[in-house]
């Protein structure tokens, strides 16, 4: 049982805590929850609208078919009536959200009790809403087919939501940012968490100025993360330049989104590997993670702030919108690893030879053993890497085709290849390159790699260290995620070859 329901309007009426608190509800009830959003970079009108799926079996992604069209605007039923099943269903009027809230709720079998739970904990217009809600529930006669499920515990989170926990687990004691869409959850999700946790959240003027403030917190020894996006990043690259150069494990959390410029701001995109990766001019180590759920973005970020400090390296975090804006069902408790700050300044003066210049040098020598030094410490930390989860395998580790992945195209992945003869591979650490990988893929007869990218960036990345090329891309760069029904198709039509 799987149902695939789309709810759309306009900016302004709601659409998004419609989709919450039902998809909230039916993970309270047992179910397994996924819910995408799409929106337009407006605070009223245009259009938005977010896919909800649910089954009683584990499920990670939205389909381009819906069982359910939730229309409060007439433009909704336009844009989507296309994609909707043969036997599927409307749901439409000139109502309010909660009105389709109580309407909803009856359909699926839910009870008014989850609902009125849900509307005290927006904490405001409950009245109003209730009685929303109680005609909406009292007008539907008949309800859908769903299977009852036994109640599990499982928690439902977001990737941003989830970035803001594995920090808080790791002792994170500053975050600054400026916002930027898709970062800009994080930020608040540690605002509204920073006096319980003993965290100080600033949102500075600039990125340039949020790259300094995170330096300079972080080389004092506090655990300091800043966040943005594409274009904020590029700002802060001569930052990131510095912290290699002196030393300073300040982790860069870079959301993506499409670009470049601007881009399209609301909307999804793998493009920044890359960047990531060769920004910041000169050579030093750095870190790069890329988890593709929330479990692993909490996993990862604990990870992140224990080699930051024990190698003293910036890091760069990298997650997209569709990661760190959708909404998932995990049953896994992440395990995080636990760290200690960096000791502090006493480590600098040890490399002063000039009152005036302090570190600084011009001699061919010294220049020479730092940029040794540096090197060294790369290849230790490549060492200490091993002990973590590099890389993951899903579906049937000894078939002969491959997918090579990363981030947020996750989900769409492990919905498509079920069932299939196919074996996926998913790189978590894009710097250091996981050990492993390059003879998993040399078994492999047929390898297809699927990014949200026009270019194959994990590619080059795979070819860079294993000298593999990968010739055989499905690569979608229009701003939207993968959808699992659309991949299942193309990945039949690859393997087929």
């Amino acid at each position: 049982m799987k149902y695939n329901i789309l709810f759309g309007g306009k900016a302004g009426q709601g659409t998004n805590i419609l989709t919450h608190i039902l998809a909230e509800s039916l993970a309270e009830e047992g179910y397994y929850v996924f819910y995408y959003r799409d929106y337009q970079s407006l605070i009223r009108g245009g259009h938005g609208f977010n896919v909800l799926t649910f089954s009683d079996e584990p499920v990670h992604s939205h389909e381009s078919k819906y069982d359910i069209i939730v229309a409060l605007d007439d433009k909704t039923i336009e844009k989507h009536k296309k994609n909707l099943k043969k036997n599927g269903v409307i749901i439409d009027g000139k109502h309010e959200n909660m009105f389709f809230a109580g309407m909803m709720y009856k359909s699926l079998g839910l009870s008014f009790n989850l609902l009125d739970k849900r509307l005290k904990l927006l904490k405001k217009r409950y009245e109003e809403n209730l009685k929303e809600a109680k005609a909406g529930y009292e007008c539907i006669q008949e309800s859908f087919v769903v299977n009852k499920v036994k109640k599990k515990k499982r928690t439902f989170s977001s990737g941003s939501i989830a970035l803001a926990e594995g920090a808080i687990k790791s002792g994170i004691d500053n975050y600054f940012a400026y916002p930027m869409t898709p970062s800009t959850a994080v930020l608040g999700e540690l605002a509204q968490r920073q006096k319980e946790n003993n965290i100080l959240v600033l949102e500075l003027e600039n990125e340039i100025a949020v790259a300094n403030a995170g330096a300079g917190s972080a080389i004092t020894g506090a655990k300091t993360m800043i966040g943005t996006s594409g274009g904020g990043f590029a700002l802060m690259t001569e930052a990131l330049s510095m912290c290699g150069i002196a030393e300073i494990p300040l982790i860069f959390y870079l959301a993506q989104r499409a670009g470049p410029a601007s881009g399209v701001a609301t909307y999804n995109a793998q493009g920044d590997l890359h960047m990531a990766r060769h920004s910041g001019h000169g050579e030093f180590p750095r870190l790069v993670f890329a988890p593709g759920d929330p479990v692993e973005t909490q996993e990862l970020i604990s990870q992140m702030f224990y080699l930051t400090q024990k190698f003293k390296v910036p890091g760069i975090f990298m997650s997209d919108k569709h990661l760190a804006e959708s909404f998932y069902t995990t049953e896994h408790t992440p395990i995080i690893t636990k760290s200690n700050k960096m000791t502090t300044f006493g480590r600098y003066n040890s490399y002063e030879k000039d009152p005036k210049t302090g570190s600084g040098t011009e001699d061919a020598k010294i220049v020479k053993k730092n940029v040794e030094e540096r090197k060294k410490r790369w290849n230790e930390m490549r060492k200490a890497c091993r002990k973590f989860e590099g890389y993951k395998i899903y579906g049937k580790k000894n078939s002969k085709n491959a997918i090579v992945f990363w981030g947020s195209t996750k989900g769409a992945i492990i919905d498509a290849i079920k069932g299939k003869d196919v074996c996926a591979i998913q790189i978590l650490y894009i710097e250091p390159f996981p050990q492993g990988v390059e003879k998993l893929l040399k078994s492999k007869k047929k390898i297809v790699a699927v990014e949200n990218n026009s270019t194959g960036q994990l590619c080059d990345v795979i070819r860079e260290n294993t000298g593999i090329l990968i010739k055989d891309k499905i690569l979608r760069y229009d701003a939207r995620p993968f959808l699992s029904d659309e991949l299942k198709i193309e990945l039949d039509r690859r393997f087929r070859k």
